[in-house]
């Protein structure tokens, strides 16, 4: 009724959701990082559902909306894309445009980047949290033309039948 923005904690949608997770070297540095800037600057005292030691804050010391993030996102690729034209222009090209995207296509990117270089497929259900092997494979693995080629590629180097 009052239209007031809220931060509300809430379970995964399933209980595959519920993992732990081996963490990659560079999201190590990355989160350390994180860490030494918040020892300098002070941690977040945000409480939202009495959960508290959130990791990112923006500098009123609350939570992200996704939705910023995603503002932010736009803000970068479209004003990328408007230089990219201006300079595709100058130089008498196509530009190289930037679709649309949202943190969410950073969840699909990875995904399919895991599926590129992961054979076990229950590792990358796993990993992303899917109840159903169906989730990964249809809707977050993706088969590009080149990765068909070089998966073909690597099949051929590796099983000399000829």
């Amino acid at each position: 009724d009052t239209y007031k923005c809220e931060f509300k904690v809430s379970l995964p949608k399933t209980e595959a959701g519920i993992r732990i997770l081996p963490m990659m070297k560079q999201v190590y540095e990355a989160l350390q990082g994180e860490y030494d800037r918040q020892k300098e600057e002070g941690f977040s005292e945000a409480v939202v559902d009495g959960m508290s030691g959130f990791i990112f804050t923006n500098r009123f010391d609350t939570i992200h909306n996704p939705q910023a993030v995603n503002r932010a996102i736009k803000r970068i690729y479209e004003a990328y894309n408007a230089e990219e034209i201006v300079k595709a222009k100058n130089e008498h090209r196509d530009p190289i445009i930037i679709p649309h995207f949202s943190c969410h296509h950073l969840r699909h990117t990875f995904c399919t980047r895991f599926c590129e270089n992961e054979t076990n497929v229950k590792v990358i259900q796993s990993v992303m949290g899917h109840a159903s092997i169906e989730t990964t494979m249809d809707i977050y693995a993706e088969v590009t033309e080149m990765t068909k080629k070089e998966a073909l590629d690597n099949l051929s180097a590796n099983l000399d039948v000829f």
